[in-house]
């Protein structure tokens, strides 16, 4: 049993330089992330000011909303900056794992702030739509198109970043939003130019913000989900579990899995492996390493090898009862 413990530890420590090579590759990536989204902050946050004064000169709210939403974007483009400026620390005895979480802490923190701007946008229309004020069309719609070109700039900066970080996402989300603040905002101006109908200025500025609602609502969902260490959606943990039992030679069965993320993109993995009589540790986990890493894209995994009963006890009806599934796999393969 000691001899499949330092095997099991020897094969950990290799997938763990395999580990540390993928690490690699996603921090170029990250630097990019992270130079995309400074890019975007500057631009928002520098024709955010305009944007604002445009707004109390022609008395537009889909303007002053704009502004706004640009004001908590900017703040949140930089907070989303510093994130992927934490996640390129390395891992300490406090924070084992890195800081690659703090990314996908930002994507709900940002959620919660499109949440307060738009509850924000709609009260104000309601107040507005009852006594529409009168907005000068003409410098509006000069405003809000400079405004569609910047937002259009910083959309296609974020947009060719990685899509799969939530924070990533969450940052792209605020810009979209922003984008469409303007589109609405032009198209009020066009409307109040031809037609002088002064409340489709607040009913756009609604419509945008129920947008904004919806799409802010899927991020949080999704980074509340890997805040509570939930399964990726990308993966089924009791398909993985039978996959690895029927595959990989010197496999028993597989139990205790569990699958979460840091970040959207980063998967991580531990399981128990109960191993065949004989089986060489060394190899059988190095090969559940490769297999979950090549077949299932988990980054990193710590298996624990047994050879009899399970250490931990028979663990819940779920985990049993799905070992009692593979053992058939296995049996019949």
């Amino acid at each position: 049993m000691a001899h499949s413990h330092k095997a099991g530890e020897a094969a950990h420590g290799h997938a763990a330089h395999n580990h540390a090579g993928h690490n690699h590759v996603h921090d170029h990536g990250g630097t990019t992330d992270k130079r995309r989204v400074m890019i975007a902050a500057c631009l928002t946050g520098g024709f955010m000011i305009a944007e604002a004064l445009g707004g109390i000169f022609t008395n537009s709210l889909a303007l002053l909303a704009d502004a706004g939403h640009m004001l908590t974007d900017t703040l949140a483009l930089s907070l989303a900056w510093y994130a992927f400026h934490l996640a390129e620390r390395p891992a300490t005895a406090r924070m084992s794992y890195g800081f690659g979480r703090v990314k996908t802490l930002v994507a709900y923190t940002n959620g919660i702030a499109i949440f307060v701007i738009a509850i924000w946008i709609v009260y104000e229309a309601w107040q507005r739509f009852q006594e529409p004020p009168q907005v000068l069309g003409a410098p509006m719609l000069v405003v809000a198109t400079l405004g569609l070109v910047v937002n259009v700039a910083g959309f296609l900066i974020l947009h060719g970043g990685d899509r799969e970080s939530l924070n990533m996402r969450g940052a792209i989300l605020h810009v979209l939003g922003d984008l469409l603040g303007s589109v609405a905002a032009i198209a009020a101006a066009l409307i109040i130019i031809a037609t002088g109908w002064y409340p489709i200025d607040p009913i756009l500025s609604v419509l945008v913000a129920v947008i904004i609602l919806s799409t802010a609502w899927r991020l949080m969902r999704e980074a509340a989900h890997l805040l509570l260490e939930g399964t990726p959606e990308t993966l089924d943990r009791d398909a993985v579990a039978a996959d690895l039992t029927a595959n990989i030679a010197g496999l028993r069965d597989v139990h205790h899995v569990h699958l979460w993320s840091l970040d959207g993109s980063k998967h991580m993995a531990t399981l128990h492996a109960r191993l065949d009589e004989g089986a060489d540790a060394h190899e059988t986990v190095a090969a559940i390493k490769r297999r979950l890493a090549s077949d299932h894209g988990v980054d990193h995994a710590t298996v624990e090898t047994e050879l009899g009963c399970c250490a931990d006890g028979h663990g819940n009806e779920d985990e049993h009862h799905g070992h009692s599934q593979h053992n058939v796999a296995k049996q019949g393969s």
